[in-house]
């Protein structure tokens, strides 16, 4: 221990002591907090946005319906007043061309059929490939949708007749979500970031145990100290495994200061990611670090140049967020038969942590032994290969 000890103190100064790299280690996990800071921001804003604010969008023919009209303006949807658009062949183009996002066209038979047996017709016109439309589509079709059943309402009572009859059934929402809980839609990118930071803390130690030496020539001359290699190679991943987490600390302390400005309760949500939560999400991640360390390590280990060692982990840092896209996809819940599989394990407690969920310490226990179990083995894995004379060719 004391020679590994040595080795890790070693590599941790050298690394300290190269100011480029220290500051990439430095910097790096800031930035994934503040972008995401930014992304939900924004995403709050557009929501919001097209929500409550007034929204103008052109709708030709609506002079045709005095009282449509009258009810659009009461709910902040207002006719605007000057638009080239004349036909539906001229509302397609404009929202083809991107002049504007909705276009509300009113049949030019819409004040003849509308006191009639005949429904009247308006014609909604959007981009549904166009991700920030769907809220605004939404609402004027709700708008309208509200003033259709207000006309038939009232038509109703008019022929003496109970509008309940059209109503033989009449459901009801009950959502159970809690803020927390409601908060995980936004916030389940957080666990892509974090894992990210993490692996990119120790990627240049990795690629330096061995990629690195030899590029350097220095490899050969390091493996005829009087240390064995697997001392020395543990040595080296130690010190990996504390830059990993030492990114991943700084990372939380962002995120947790990023979401103090978060506006989540103007939508209904919120969160609790403060210190004690942080503590929480970091003690889950700390079986994940070895596990990176080694991973990168046995990959680096069949690289010959720094360059060419880069190229290989990048496509590396992409592995462990592979089940967290399906995890994602498919709601996945946390059970006992996905502990065992590392960062989608550790995604699912996090996640847990964020809607303020209950989690069985035995769920927890199980994760961490089963992601240093096969931290241990990718650590063996690379000390075997360590070992290899074609290591110095």
């Amino acid at each position: 221990m004391r020679a590994i000890a040595t080795v890790c103190r070693k590599e941790v100064l050298e690394t300290a002591r190269d100011r480029r790299t220290l500051m990439s280690l430095l910097l790096g996990p800031l930035l994934g907090p503040a972008l995401f800071a930014v992304m939900i921001n924004v995403l709050v804003t557009q929501t919001l946005s097209s929500i409550e604010e007034p929204l103008s969008l052109p709708m030709p023919g609506i002079e045709q319906a005095p009282n449509l009209e009258a009810f659009l303006r009461a709910r902040g949807l207002l006719p605007l007043a000057e638009h080239e658009i004349a036909t539906l062949d001229d509302a397609a183009e404009a929202v083809r061309a991107g002049r504007h996002d909705v276009v509300l066209a009113i049949d030019e038979r819409f004040a003849k059929t509308f006191g009639t047996a005949d429904a009247a017709r308006v014609t909604l016109v959007f981009d549904g490939s166009k991700s920030r439309t769907g809220s605004r589509v939404a609402r004027v079709r709700a708008a309208i949708n509200a003033y259709g059943q207000q006309v038939g309402v009232l038509r109703l009572v008019a022929l003496g007749l109970e509008p309940t009859l059209l109503r033989p059934l009449s459901v009801e929402d009950l959502d159970v979500s809690t803020p927390a809980g409601r908060s995980g839609l936004l916030l389940g990118m957080l666990t892509y970031f974090l894992m990210f930071a993490t692996l990119s803390g120790g990627l240049h130690l990795a690629i330096d145990s061995t990629a690195g030496e030899r590029e350097r020539r220095s490899l050969e001359p390091l493996l005829t100290l009087p240390v064995e290699r697997a001392e020395l190679l543990l040595g080296k991943m130690a010190a990996t495994v504390a830059y990993m987490l030492l990114a991943l600390a700084l990372t939380l302390a962002a995120f947790a200061v990023a979401f103090a400005f978060l506006p989540l309760e103007r939508m209904g949500m919120s969160t609790s990611f403060g210190p004690l939560t942080a503590l929480a999400v970091f003690a889950v991640l700390v079986p994940f670090a070895p596990l990176g360390a080694a991973l990168m390590t046995v990959v680096a280990s069949f690289t010959k140049t720094y360059r060419e060692a880069q190229t290989y982990l990048t496509f590396v840092l992409l592995v462990p967020t592979l089940p967290l896209i399906f995890a994602t996809m498919l709601n996945v819940e946390p059970r006992a038969s996905l502990m065992w599989i590392p960062s989608l394990s550790q995604h699912l407690q996090i996640m847990a942590l964020i809607r303020q969920e209950p989690l069985a310490p035995g769920l927890a226990l199980l994760s961490a032994a089963t992601t240093l179990a096969f931290g241990a083995l990718l650590a063996w894995i690379a000390v075997r290969l360590y070992r290899r004379e074609a290591l110095l060719g």
